[in-house]
């Protein structure tokens, strides 16, 4: 079994203006939840952190329902977040799930490998995302897969799942909200004469800096999550 590294520093997004307004980082070690509406920019900040923790030495796994291998390399490369590398050197292993195959098996599938990744030496695992799980297994089976999640990162885990804010009822939202230690919701706006992606900082636990509460910002080719000011979105 290869141990954990314990010298590791946050879950980063490699973009120091976002980071900051979400209080440093998210600390290592947390299970976080991002949810939000369709193309409200739930895969780019999940990138975002796969990109921005790569460069911080984390060795990460990427569960994904809605890429394959090379889509997200390529996807990634056209924000200028270069993973291809990461990848070369197995510092980063992606695997595509076909989430309507095994929608019934969240817990006897997705579970265990998951729980692999901890024995292997892995320090953060993205799961993007859980939706169609989410849509299709009872409320016990969920409840049950985020307490599996929690466990696993008393291992030294970072674990973030990726959902669409539908696929859960207000109720349940704020039970799997509970169990987390950060959760960020994603939503889009009219402002002025445009259409804003907007991230609001719900939680997160053990943050080292006072957390920004609403993000607004824009994703750009070859640039990734631009972060732009509040005044400005609303010009």
């Amino acid at each position: 079994m290869e141990k954990l590294s314990t010298d590791i520093g946050l879950v980063s997004t490699g973009n120091d203006e976002l980071d900051k307004k979400m209080g440093g980082g998210i600390p290592p070690s947390s299970l976080s939840l991002i949810e939000g509406q369709p193309d409200s920019g739930k895969s780019v900040l999940s990138q975002q952190m796969i990109w921005g923790s790569l460069r911080n030495g984390y060795k990460v796994a990427v569960f994904t329902t809605e890429n394959s291998m090379r889509s997200l390399i390529t996807q990634m490369e056209s924000l200028n977040l270069s993973i291809l590398d990461y990848y070369l050197l197995s510092k980063l292993h992606i695997y595509p799930i076909d989430a309507k195959r095994s929608a019934g098996s969240m817990n006897t599938g997705l579970v265990p490998m998951i729980q692999n990744c901890a024995s292997e030496g892995f320090n953060l695992v993205i799961v993007d995302s859980i939706t169609y799980y989410a849509t299709h297994v009872g409320i016990t089976d969920l409840i049950t897969f985020f307490e599996d999640m929690k466990a696993l990162t008393s291992k030294g885990l970072s674990i973030v799942c990726n959902t669409h804010s539908y696929a859960f009822d207000e109720s349940t939202l704020i039970r799997i909200g509970a169990m987390c230690d950060a959760h960020l919701r994603l939503r889009i706006e009219t402002m002025g004469t445009k259409l804003t992606k907007i991230l609001e900082v719900a939680k997160i636990r053990g943050a080292t800096q006072k957390t920004g509460n609403v993000i607004t910002f824009d994703v750009e080719p070859n640039w990734g999550i631009k972060v732009i000011p509040y005044a400005k979105a609303r010009a």
